[in-house]
């Protein structure tokens, strides 16, 4: 029998629908024919997904006992023996039991695979073990299971069960993920919006990777070699020259259109250091335009492009035209022209540039090399010299009776200046050892032969030999010193780009170290940490990302528990200085970026701090007033020996009844501001009039009404609205307004159709609010709009949250002749005419 097939539901966070998917999958494969059991499932008491099973086999889980019995853990010994076709089994990232069979559940999934069965499981992006630093960065929760990538990855399916972080919150908020007491709890944690987005963001990210391997692995296996289009992918060419900034814009507007993801990449010399001076603001420019830069290192820049064009499925490359001089590409050859023979089905733009002022044409400076000359210079040379040598021979040699000796040693002698000036001491002695052959053999008696007749032509040929090599010498030395010099810039260049770093970036880690794989151009790099008795990632870059220094082939220690490890060509002894230079502005971004969380944890914490105090500081008086009144008005009535007239008594009792009120609205405040703050809100809007919710919002008000003037329309349309909710809405903006309304001042509450909408006003003829001033009305814990004594400052908070919540809005505005309006606009329920 074959090894079963995988396939995997995978999700972004808990309660996404992935166990649900599973089932619904097995109950389509077994409609279809298939013999199909659950394995082990979790319901997490959700009775959907309790109900999803039906009746479906389950194979009774494995008894395991060590101290106490459990029935937890999937039994896959009997799963094997049942021999299904497919196999549901939940959770695979699960950790056993101990005493299971295997310490991991995707170990007994391996086991089912090799036994034959096909298994449907679940996972959700927080246990891959890639991501596990990342997830703990922006949920600040660790994840204690995990699973390697290559079992994911190596599944024959991988089905991304997509939801929007609002429609988990909601279902959150209705208890069909956690149980009611703990869905607070986590709304205002892990489920947080931001987390969501950014865990959804990771799980996208991640099956898009693994969408674009599985396509390159079948044009791979298939022989494809043409770019297949199927996401349009437009890669520009950065050489830090002047005038890129133009060429970045450019392939920017042409990825627009397209529609296309846009790369740029610079490719660096294998011997190269220094970056070009303009590089890092081509690089800023191009991630401000939505592009992602990507260095590469290659001595051949045309065959780096389109090594680097072909892995990642580029469909368009952008090159600007190039600034250098004929000869100058006649002799190093055309990255145009080079890239554009090579591109197949790619599509090439060259840009044109403008010039420059005071530009004039000529070639660009070579790349700081730690070679004197490159081997291409050296070999042309040589090619100098054995051309040379018997073209001038041959020439003079037709004029061998008119032409003197040394006249014969100066050609060949400025022949070996020229062999050397382009190819060095190797090219110069070639030159200088092949002259004196010829000069020997062709114009000196006897001809044709290694023998000199005269003493002094012989000493004329050795002089010729010595000065021809001390000059070779003296231009590969020049050439040496110029190398050291360049390389002595690249170096400060490189020292100065570090030093910006640390400024320019919030968290500089991953640039620096990415910077440093590319400066000595090795295999990965990683800043580990260490973590109880093993390492975590700081930063990494290339592949394989090393897990400890034991995967690198040397490392350095930075501070305290942070370690440097380089994986690659060893570090030469010349390099070593710039690499302590790296490792000790990576020590600081390690501190950096360990401070930094440090202070986030400090503001939150003064956050939080500044909150309670806010909230102890609002909440200790306004609790004590009217418990105050309470306690007075109740003590006074249970003295025995004051007799209280009828109208005392009923106003002890009128203000223990209005006092109690307040105390109530107070805490009523509070827990709705609470469940605004922490996602639980539920609303349930309906149609609903407004005729009916304001007169319901006026009868709970401490008020006899005199003061309240409303004209609302029984006419209006209906609204589509919480009644509850917009009760509450409206009662607070009332209170707020009768507290600044003047005595004998009333408070007008207006309501009408605009623009399709509904708008309900509540105005008073208080002081106004500034406009400056307008969005902190709607502050916690503020007085500016609560402004009355008896107010914490959450009235308006509340109000406003209820709106949004019931998809309104809510403006402020001054009331004409003096005073506030606060205005509600609500949408018109479908129908409600």
């Amino acid at each position: 029998m074959g090894r079963g097939s995988l396939r995997i539901y995978l999700g972004a966070a808990p309660g996404v629908g992935k166990t649900f998917a599973m089932l619904g999958e097995g109950w389509r494969r077994r409609e279809r024919g298939a013999d199909v059991v659950i394995g082990l499932v979790e319901t997490h008491g959700r009775a959907v997904v309790a109900g999803q099973v039906r009746d479906l086999e389950i194979v009774p889980r494995q008894r395991i006992t060590r101290g106490a019995t459990f029935e937890k853990e999937m039994d896959v010994g009997a799963i094997i023996a049942r021999r299904p076709q497919v196999a549901l089994v939940d959770e695979l990232a699960h950790t056993n039991v101990p005493g299971s069979r295997n310490a991991k559940r995707w170990q007994d999934v391996e086991e089912l695979l090799e036994a034959g069965v096909t298994v449907i499981s679940t996972l959700n992006i927080q246990h891959m073990e890639s991501l596990n630093d990342v997830i703990e960065r922006i949920t600040g929760a660790k994840e204690p299971e995990t699973i390697p990538d290559a079992v994911v990855r190596a599944a024959d399916q991988v089905e991304l069960i997509d939801m929007s972080p609002e429609a988990i919150r909601r279902r959150m908020a209705h208890g069909n993920i956690y149980a009611p007491e703990k869905a607070s709890a986590a709304l205002t944690n892990y489920f947080r919006p931001g987390n969501l987005g950014a865990l959804r963001e990771l799980a996208l990210l991640w099956v898009a990777d693994r969408v674009d391997e599985s396509l390159h692995d079948y044009m791979v296996a298939h022989g494809i070699e043409e770019q297949w289009e199927t996401r349009e992918r437009v890669l520009v060419a950065l050489a830090g020259a002047p005038g890129g900034d133009a060429l970045i814009r450019r392939a920017s507007r042409i990825a627009r259109r397209a529609k296309a993801e846009l790369i740029g990449l610079h490719v660096r010399a294998h011997d190269g250091l220094a970056a070009p001076a303009l590089l890092e603001p081509h690089r800023a420019l191009l991630e401000q335009l939505g592009g992602r830069f990507r260095e590469t290192v290659g001595e051949d820049v045309p065959s780096a492009l389109l090594q680097f064009a072909r892995a990642e499925q580029i469909t368009q490359i952008v090159l600007g035209s190039t600034r250098r001089s004929r000869l100058a590409e006649l002799v190093r050859g055309s990255v145009i022209n080079s890239v554009i023979r090579g591109s197949g089905s790619v599509d090439v733009h060259v840009i044109s540039h403008e010039p420059l002022p005071d530009e004039t044409p000529r070639p660009l400076p070579r790349r700081p090399r730690l070679a004197a000359l490159s081997r291409r210079r050296r070999t042309a040379g040589v090619g100098v010299a054995l051309v040379g040598l018997p073209l001038l021979a041959a020439i003079l040699n037709a004029f061998r009776d008119d032409v003197e000796l040394s006249s014969v040693v100066l050609v060949y002698l400025s022949l070996c200046v020229a062999a050397s000036a382009v190819g060095g001491l190797r090219a110069g002695v070639v030159a200088a050892v092949g002259g004196f052959l010829l000069a020997n053999l062709l114009f000196t008696q006897p001809y044709y032969s290694v023998r000199v007749g005269d003493p002094q032509i012989l000493v004329a040929l050795v002089v010729f030999v010595v000065v021809a090599v001390v000059v070779s010498l003296l231009s590969d030395l020049a050439a040496r010193r110029a190398a050291e010099a360049n390389r002595a810039r690249a170096e400060a260049a490189a020292l100065a780009r570090l030093a910006g770093s640390l400024l320019d970036s919030d968290d500089p880690l991953p640039h620096l170290v990415n910077d440093l794989r590319a400066t000595f151009q090795l295999d990965s790099v990683a800043v580990l940490r260490r973590y109880g008795s093993g390492w975590t990632v700081e930063a990494s870059a290339g592949q394989p990302v090393l897990a400890s220094p034991e995967d690198g082939t040397d490392a350095l220690m930075l501070s305290g528990d942070a370690t440097l490890v380089l994986a690659g060509p060893r570090t030469p002894a010349d390099d070593r200085r710039l690499l302590a230079s790296f490792a000790a502005q990576l020590a600081v971004a390690v501190a950096t970026r360990q401070l930094r969380a440090r202070a986030e944890d400090a503001s939150v914490q003064a956050r939080a701090h500044e909150l309670r105090s806010a909230l102890l500081a609002a909440v200790s008086h306004d609790l004590r007033t009217p418990l105050a009144s309470i306690k007075a008005s109740a003590t006074s009535l249970l003295q025995a020996d004051v007799s209280w007239q009828p109208e005392a008594t009923e106003e002890f009792l009128r203000a223990i009844v209005a006092e109690a009120d307040r105390l109530n609205a107070l805490v009523g405040n509070l827990l709705d501001m609470s469940r605004l703050q922490s996602g639980a809100l539920q609303v349930h809007n309906q149609p609903v009039g407004l005729d009916e919710v304001v007169p319901a919002a006026l009868l709970g008000l401490p008020t006899d009404g005199a003061r309240i003037e409303v004209d609302v329309s029984e006419t209006l349309p209906l609204v589509d609205a919480d009644p509850a909710l917009l009760e509450r809405v409206v009662a607070n903006l009332v209170s707020n307004a009768l507290q600044w309304s003047p005595p004998g001042e009333p408070v007008r509450i207006r309501a009408g159709a605009v623009a399709g909408r509904i708008h309900l006003g509540v105005a008073d003829r208080g002081p106004g609010i500034p406009p400056a001033d307008r969005d902190k009305v709607f502050q916690p814990f503020q007085r500016l709009g609560d402004r009355a004594p008896g107010g914490v400052g959450l009235g308006l908070a509340v109000a406003r949250g209820f709106v949004e919540a019931v998809g309104g809005q809510l403006v402020v505005d001054d009331t004409p002749g003096g005073g506030t309006t606060i205005t509600v606009s609500l949408r018109v329920a479908h129908g409600g005419g």
